[in-house]
């Protein structure tokens, strides 16, 4: 169990209590998470070790692993993706100025994003830690994703883009990984980095029950603030700020089966829509955000 005195992004000592979170999806326990008034970070109290934190994904409803289409959510889930990733690929061309070029997928899980980037004549790498996610990437897409500590051994401005696909906000050594990132990436790339944005109205709408702080699986919860400053910290700097739309949607309906007992398909998506609407005057209340980064 990891307990922090300071603030894991800025080691800022001005923490305080913010919320209760209960893991719905494995164990049903409750986690306190903290809130660091310098940085406005949120992160989760007491988390597993990275040993010990492999049980709380053992779920058959984490879709990222499974690619399960069980359940409302998760159908909806699959019906949106072949769009996002279309999405994710012109993100990727538009920011880097590329049309093909070498590009690091970290969390790569079953290989959906990595098989279009591929299809798109980009040199792909992937990384995933859970072994039925690297199965069915191999079985369903013959692509072959290492291990996540092979990242400290790929060579230094290798990549022209360097994916993190809602991955971040799961690593424990978060220093390492985003000073790791800095130097993979070429002088001329990209890193984009989706992670949830507590920030959001949707996360103000749902509080304790918001999925998108998912304890203990979510070891950090970032606003746009704190994202800042953490690339600051590993001379990056951010370029531009892509909303992810569906998001707002898809946990808006995990979250009022949370707060109920049961979902509500109709105020779900009303409180997606109002989330929405609120970050259409500003992307930065989005209910998830890419973040495009560049070295200083």
């Amino acid at each position: 169990m990891i307990r922090y005195t300071k603030c894991p992004l800025c080691s800022s000592s001005d923490i305080h209590p913010a919320l209760t979170i209960v893991d719905y999806t494995v164990s049903q326990q409750p986690f306190a998470v903290l809130h660091c008034n310098a940085c406005t970070a949120r992160f989760t109290q007491d988390i597993p070790s990275q040993t010990e934190i492999g049980v709380y994904y053992q779920a058959d409803s984490y879709v990222s692993h499974t690619d399960t289409h069980k359940g409302l959510v998760n159908r909806l889930y699959h019906l949106v993706r072949s769009r996002t990733l279309q999405t994710k690929k012109n993100w990727v061309s538009k920011h880097t100025g590329r049309r093909t070029g070498h590009l690091l997928d970290i969390g790569s899980g079953t290989g959906a994003f990595l098989n279009c980037m591929q299809t798109a004549q980009w040199q792909c790498t992937g990384l995933e830690p859970d072994e039925s996610a690297r199965k069915i990437a191999s079985t369903r897409y013959g692509i072959e994703a290492k291990l996540p500590e092979q990242l400290f051994q790929l060579a230094p401005q290798s990549f022209d883009a360097i994916t993190m696909w809602h991955v971040l906000e799961h690593v424990h050594t978060l220093h390492d990984y985003v000073q790791q990132l800095a130097s993979l990436i070429k002088p001329d790339g990209k890193i984009f980095i989706a992670v949830p944005n507590y920030t959001s109205l949707d996360a103000d709408l749902y509080q304790a029950h918001w999925a998108a702080y998912d304890v203990p699986r979510h070891l950090y919860h970032f606003s746009p603030a704190s994202m800042e400053q953490l690339l600051s910290k590993h001379q990056l700097k951010l370029v531009a700020i892509q909303p992810m739309w569906y998001d707002s949607f898809y946990v808006s309906m995990l979250s009022e089966k949370y707060k109920n007992g049961k979902g509500n398909f109709i105020k779900a998506c009303w409180n997606g829509l109002r989330s929405n609407l609120k970050a259409l005057r500003n992307p930065r209340y989005c209910s998830s955000l890419v973040y495009v980064i560049e070295k200083k």
